[in-house]
């Protein structure tokens, strides 16, 4: 699953959508479908003018209205058609979706804190997160294996199945996952095609990558 074909250049921009009223109310999306907010439009108006600068190559998405919104905005500017697909949807999390954090947490509290500690938990009766990998992942993948050399892939989705993505084709263990940081409403992470495989080379930014000066590479 992490194997990256070596010396192509190869990028992957993992893009999270931009802000939806259940953002605001802190309340635990998962697949539920909610559209972006007035504000959630224009973060995506936004970075859309600086990801068109990187010009990418394809653009892929997950088929909830605030993703597939997003990933329109980027497709006006740059002419691709946006592939669409529900194995990017968020994670099924069951009862949980719909509560607000302290809901969570006052009804669900060791479920809440095993999830947080790392452990494998159904939260809500949902979706493990290595089953959100296991159906995110692959897709990711196969797209990113038609780029040309030096292409780039825009991948469009929500802020759990992109940790778990990343977590997945880094080659980290599940228990590490929750050590990525959330992306915030519109930012992305950027995965680089190295010789052992994909890198992390921006996270949760808002700006273009910048070329690394004095690393090891």
């Amino acid at each position: 699953m992490t194997t990256a074909r070596g010396g192509t250049g190869r990028r992957i921009v993992l893009w999270r959508h931009g802000q939806t009223s259940w953002n605001l109310e802190r309340r635990f999306q998962g697949s539920t479908d909610i559209e972006l907010t007035d504000t959630g439009v224009a973060q995506a108006r936004r970075a859309a003018r600086l990801l068109a600068g990187l010009k990418p190559s394809a653009i892929v998405s997950s088929d909830l209205r605030r993703a597939a919104a997003t990933a329109a905005e980027l497709a006006a500017l740059t002419g691709h058609t946006v592939a669409s697909d529900p194995a990017l949807r968020e994670t099924y999390a069951g009862e949980w979706q719909g509560l607000t954090h302290d809901e969570i947490t006052a009804r669900f509290g060791e479920q809440y804190a095993a999830w947080k500690r790392g452990e494998p938990v159904r939260r809500g009766g949902g979706e493990l997160e290595t089953e959100v990998a296991d159906r995110a992942a692959p897709v990711v993948l196969a797209h990113a294996d038609r780029l040309p050399e030096q292409g780039t892939l825009v991948v469009v989705s929500h802020g759990g199945t992109i940790r778990t993505t990343i977590g997945r084709l880094l080659g980290l263990e599940a228990t590490h996952w929750e050590s990525l940081g959330g992306l915030s409403n519109c930012c992305w992470s950027v995965l680089g095609e190295g010789v052992h495989g994909w890198r992390l080379l921006e996270h949760n930014a808002g700006s273009l990558p910048e070329p690394v000066l004095g690393d090891d590479t």
